[in-house]
């Protein structure tokens, strides 16, 4: 019966994926400080509860549903580059979130490893440069890559279709509910990164 203790856990994956904000970097408090100017400027109201529950969709996907929900006649995709233009002098106080970069660094060189974000390749490039790790990984994909986010599987699909492993041999790593399902749509192993920053407290 020991042997079968962490069954749930897959051993040996043969690729790896990673989520970014809330995962590999520290970024969700920024990212709020940018929507509070952002909503406050065009008067839409985002709860900090609901805004955390949204992580991984992209801005603005988020936007478009604010918009619908509250009859504010705005572009949610201009006001998306708003709130990039607000987030991207923030990157510089971006902290890696260690438990995470570790297993990454851990891995490299020794199976393929990629990064699949909700959002924009600008912004992520930019963030795992600062953090000094974007040549750890293979392949990046954003939310400019696919049609279908999260909690759709197909970001964390297109990901291990460009390491070229098969998804069932995945594991992924994510910080929300809505990324833990996709990886779990796309028939991934699927690592809550939250339990582990508990576990590491």
């Amino acid at each position: 019966m020991v042997l079968q203790r962490n069954n749930h856990r897959r051993p040996h994956p043969k690729g790896i994926i990673f989520d970014c904000d809330g995962t590999l970097a520290d970024t969700m408090p920024l990212h709020w400080r940018a929507w509070q100017l952002i909503t406050k400027r065009h008067g839409l109201a985002l709860a900090k509860e609901r805004f955390y529950s949204l992580g991984g969709v992209p801005a603005r996907d988020i936007l478009k549903l604010l918009i619908t929900e509250q009859g504010v006649p705005l572009d949610p995709v201009a006001v998306a580059r708003e709130k990039e233009a607000e987030y991207l002098p923030l990157i510089a106080q971006v902290e890696p979130i260690n438990i995470v970069v570790g297993v990454a660094r851990e891995n490299y060189g020794k199976i393929p490893l990629a990064v699949a974000s909700g959002g924009t390749r600008k912004i992520i490039e930019q963030v795992l440069d600062h953090l000094g790790i974007r040549s750890l990984f293979q392949a990046i994909v954003t939310s400019e890559d696919v049609v279908n986010q999260k909690p759709a599987p197909d970001i964390f699909l297109e990901a291990a279709r460009r390491l070229g492993v098969p998804p069932q041999f995945c594991r992924a790593y994510e910080d929300t509910d809505l990324g833990m399902r996709a990886i779990r749509a796309a028939g991934m192993e699927a690592v809550d990164v939250r339990e582990l920053l508990v576990k590491s407290a």
